[in-house]
């Protein structure tokens, strides 16, 4: 793997040239977030400082794409790199061999992944600021499985992780 400089630079090209999907591509083979499933990226509206959005989409079993904004690299890329990640679980959940149908379950994964990185160990940590936000939307899709529920249960143990993640933060 290059270095993050290395990265940023060719990204930075990418970017310059307009070439946001080729930059994500670029990402994804650098840090090991391959996936069968992945047909590529196309794009949507421009994020803002305070929202920036990035969608899986494609039916149950087939190819999925990510929807990235074509602005998106120009933001910190720690954090590109997480929503990235959290799009690609969103494309195992969605493989034929994985199928994740509830999506409280969905959401809960893929936060849990942004603030752990099981999935994919060469994501970098983002900022605490962000890790707090990320442990607040898994906790929202989490209360969203129904108090005490089978689904709960599953996660309670990840649930506990992230609670003490969000305590060593504070």
């Amino acid at each position: 793997m290059k270095s993050i400089p290395e990265i940023l630079q060719i990204i930075n090209r990418f970017h310059e040239l307009g070439e946001t999907a080729q930059a994500g591509e670029f990402l994804i083979q650098q840090f090991g977030l391959e996936q069968p499933n992945f047909k590529g990226f196309e794009y949507r509206e421009a994020a803002r400082p305070d929202f920036i959005l990035m969608t899986t989409e494609g039916a149950f079993g087939e190819p999925q794409i990510i929807r990235l904004p074509e602005n998106a690299f120009e933001f910190p890329l720690d954090l590109i790199l997480n929503l990235i990640a959290h799009e690609m679980v969103h494309v195992i959940q969605k493989s034929a061999a994985n199928q994740v149908l509830d999506k409280n379950e969905r959401e809960w994964q893929a936060y849990y992944e942004m603030l752990f990185h099981k999935i994919f160990p060469k994501i970098p940590e983002c900022s605490d600021f962000h890790k707090k936000f990320f442990a607040d939307k898994a906790f929202e899709y989490y209360k969203r499985m129904g108090e005490g529920s089978e689904l709960q249960q599953k996660y309670a143990n990840q649930k506990l992780e992230v609670e003490n993640l969000v305590a060593s933060l504070s």
